[in-house]
C-alpha cells in the first residue's frame, strides 16, 4: 500500500492562523473515509520557516506545498491530493518575482539558498513523539558520547569545532565549557537561556516547540562533559506552546532512560527543570537570569567573577542559548572538522534569522555562516516589497545596527557584522525600505531598551532616557545645533559606564544611523524636514488635483473626515482635520496624496 505523509505547521505562528483545526479536520475526516487506497498520516509538526505562508502544508513524499491553507480546505485537498494525486493549483506558492507557481517545497527560492541544520527535521517531527526524533538519529550522539568519549574528549571536539555561542556574544563554547570543566567544585550547573526577549525574534520559541529532543540531547552531552548534574532551561512564561513541548519531552526522555539515574546505565544522572521568566528584557542577560532562577530580582551583577567560576548558587554554571545547545548532537555525530567546514573560519556552523519587515519573504531563515547579506536579502527574502528600493537592515535585535544598502554584500559573521557597527547578536533581522525614518527607527529601540533597563545603573538608566528625549525633539521639530555631539557624548558614556550589555549595547542604533544616515538627522533638525515622510510634526499631506480621479477611497479610509469631494471630481483635504496617521496615501491607486 502507498503512503503519505500530510505535514502541518503547528507551531505558534501557524496555530494563530487554524493550523490546529486543519489538522483536526483532516485526521476526522480520513478517518471516516474506507475508500482510499493509500495509507495516510497527518502529522502535526513544529515550524517549517515560511511564516509569512501560514499555515503550511507538506505532502509526502512528492513534498507538494501548500500555503495559506484554510481549515475549509480540508474536503479539497482528500479529494484531489489524496485520492486523485492532482495539484491544487489555488494553494501554491507563486514566486512574486517570476508569477510563476511552485510545486514542491525545495524549489520554494525561500528554502533553495539556506542550509537547515537545526529546523531540518521540524517538517518531520512530532514534537510531542520522541521516537519520531529517535526516527531521524535523535539520542545517537549521547549514545556515542556514553560508548566513546570521556569528559575531555567532548570538549575537545566542541573546542575543535570552533562553535560561538548563538545568544548574541559569540564567545567560544568549547572554552567556557572547558573552564567550568576545570573547577574543583562538585555541584555544578548548565542552563538553556530561552529567555528570547528580542522584539520580531522567534527562532528559540520554534526550535523548543519543533525539535524540543535536540535541545535536550545537546544539554545532556554539556551536563556530561562539564560534569553537572542539575539543568535548567530558562523559558518565557509567554511561550505556552513551548514549555508544554519541551515539559513532554523531559517526560519522555526520562521514561526512555535519556535523563535522570544512571542515564543508559553510564553511571551519569542528570536532570533538567523548566524555569519560567516573567518578560523581563533585562533577564536574557546571564548574571540577571541566573539571579532570576534564585528567586532574585532578575538584575545583572558585576562580571568580575564569570558564571563559569560562581553562577548559579554561587556554583560553577554553563550557560548557553537554544540553539548553541542544539547545535551540539550534530558535531557529535558528524565531527567538528565536518562543523567548521559550514560557515568561514571564525564563524563556524550555520545561524538562524528571523527574517522580517519591508521584504517580500519573511521568516525564519537558517543559512550558513558567511552568507552574504546580500543573498539573505534578495534570493531567500525575495527582495523588497512593492519594488521599493532597499534603505537599511538592522541586525542583532534592539541593541544591533542599522546597516546602509551600500553594505549589502557583507559577510553574516561574527566579525564583519562588529567591523560595521552591528553584531550578529539572537538572529534579528529587520529590513527596511526607502519610506522608513532612520531617526525613528532609533527613537524606536531606544524607546525599547529604555523601557527595559532595570534602572539598577546610572549610565543605562539616565543615558537611555536623555538620548530617548533628544530623539523625541529631533522628531518634533525642536531638534537643535548640539543634539547631534550631545548624542555621540551620551553613548559614549552608556558604552563605557554600563554594567552590562544591555546598557553599554543600547545606543547602537542611534550610533550606527548618525554614522550613515546622518543627513536625515540634519534635515530633521535644521530644515524641520523628515525626508522619509514619517514623523508627524514635519510633515503635511494634500491632495494632487491634476492627479486625483475622484474615486473617493481616501474618502472612505479617512478615520476623521478630513477629505470631502464628489466622484470623478479632484477632492480636497482640510489641514485642520488630517491627523496624518497616512491611510489615504496607502489606498490612493494614483499616487494623488502628496506628503511633504
Amino acid at each position: 500500500m502507498k503512503k503519505k505523509v500530510i505535514s502541518i505547521c503547528c507551531g505558534t505562528g501557524c496555530n494563530a492562523s487554524g493550523a490546529g483545526t486543519l489538522f483536526s479536520n483532516l485526521k476526522k475526516k480520513l478517518n471516516n473515509i474506507k475508500d482510499i487506497e493509500t495509507e495516510i498520516t497527518v502529522k502535526n509538526t513544529g515550524c517549517h520557516g515560511f511564516c509569512e505562508q501560514g499555515p503550511v502544508m507538506v505532502i509526502k513524499p512528492d513534498n507538494i506545498f501548500y500555503r495559506q491553507v484554510r481549515p475549509e480546505d480540508a474536503d479539497t485537498i482528500i479529494e484531489k491530493s489524496i485520492k486523485r494525486n492532482e495539484i491544487i493549483e489555488e494553494l501554491l506558492y507563486e514566486d512574486p518575482t517570476t508569477g510563476k507557481k511552485i510545486v514542491k517545497e525545495e524549489d520554494i527560492p525561500f528554502y533553495q539558498s539556506q542550509q537547515r541544520l537545526l529546523f531540518g527535521y521540524n517538517g518531520d517531527i512530532n514534537p510531542r513523539d520522541i521516537n519520531d526524533y529517535i526516527a531521524t538519529g535523535g539520542y545517537e550522539a549521547l549514545k556515542k558520547v556514553f560508548e566513546n568519549m570521556n569528559q575531555e574528549d567532548v570538549i575537545k571536539e566542541v573546542k575543535d569545532s570552533k562553535l560561538r555561542g548563538r545568544g548574541g556574544g559569540g564567545f567560544p563554547t568549547g572554552k567556557k565549557w572547558e573552564a567550568a570543566f576545570l573547577t574543583e567544585e562538585q555541584d555544578k550547573y548548565i542552563i538553556c537561556n530561552a529567555d528570547e526577549g528580542d522584539p520580531g525574534c522567534f527562532q528559540d520559541r520554534s526550535l523548543i516547540e519543533g525539535n524540543p529532543h535536540l535541545v535536550l540531547e545537546g544539554m545532556i552531552i554539556g551536563a556530561y562533559a562539564v560534569g553537572a548534574s542539575k539543568g535548567y532551561i530558562y523559558v518565557r512564561h509567554e511561550y505556552p506552546l513551548a514549555v508544554n513541548n519541551f515539559s513532554h519531552a523531559l517526560k519522555q526522555a526520562r521514561e526512555y532512560g535519556y535523563i535522570g539515574e544512571n542515564i543508559l546505565g553510564s553511571g551519569f544522572s542528570f536532570d533538567v527543570k523548566i524555569t519560567r521568566g516573567g518578560g523581563a528584557f533585562v533577564c536574557g542577560e546571564s548574571s540577571a537570569l541566573v539571579a532570576s532562577i534564585e528567586g532574585k530580582l532578575g538584575e545583572p551583577r558585576d562580571k568580575y567573577v564569570r558564571n563559569t567560576e560562581q553562577g548559579l548558587w554561587g556554583k560553577p554554571t554553563v550557560l548557553n542559548n537554544v540553539k548553541t545547545w542544539a547545535s551540539v548532537p550534530f558535531i557529535i555525530n558528524q565531527g567538528a572538522k565536518w562543523f567548521t567546514n559550514i560557515g568561514t573560519k571564525d564563524s563556524t556552523g550555520t545561524m538562524v534569522f528571523s527574517l522580517t519587515g519591508k521584504v517580500n519573504n519573511t521568516g525564519l531563515v537558517e543559512v550558513p555562516m558567511g552568507i552574504s547579506l546580500q543573498s539573505l536579502v534578495f534570493d531567500i527574502g525575495g527582495g523588497i516589497k512593492g519594488d521599493k528600493k532597499l534603505k537599511a537592515v538592522q541586525t542583532g535585535g534592539p541593541s544591533g545596527g542599522c546597516i546602509p544598502e551600500n553594505k549589502i554584500d557583507i559577510p553574516l559573521d561574527y566579525e564583519k557584522l562588529t567591523e560595521i557597527g552591528s553584531m550578529m547578536g539572537s538572529g534579528g533581522m529587520i529590513v527596511m525600505d526607502e519610506s522608513t525614518c532612520m531617526v525613528d527607527v532609533s527613537k524606536y529601540f531606544l524607546n525599547f531598551t529604555q523601557e527595559e533597563s532595570c534602572g539598577k545603573c546610572i549610565p543605562c538608566r539616565e543615558g537611555g532616557r536623555q538620548l530617548v528625549e533628544i530623539l523625541n525633539k529631533i522628531t518634533q521639530g525642536e531638534g537643535k545645533e548640539g543634539d547631534l555631539v550631545l548624542i555621540k557624548e551620551v553613548s559614549k558614556t552608556m558604552q563605557r559606564g554600563a554594567l552590562c550589555n544591555l546598557g553599554r549595547l543600547a545606543p547602537n542604533p542611534v550610533i550606527t544611523t548618525l554614522k550613515y544616515f546622518k543627513n536625515e538627522y540634519l534635515s530633521h533638525i535644521y530644515d524641520k524636514h523628515c525626508p522619509a515622510g514619517v514623523c508627524k510634526d514635519l510633515i503635511s499631506y494634500s491632495i494632487i488635483e491634476e492627479e486625483c480621479r475622484g474615486c473617493q477611497k481616501c474618502i472612505k479610509s479617512c478615520p476623521v473626515d478630513a477629505i470631502s469631494g464628489v466622484k470623478k471630481e479632484p477632492h480636497s483635504l482640510d489641514q485642520e482635520k488630517c491627523t496624518k496617521c497616512g491611510s489615504c496615501y496607502e489606498v490612493c491607486p494614483f499616487d494623488a496624496i502628496l506628503v511633504k
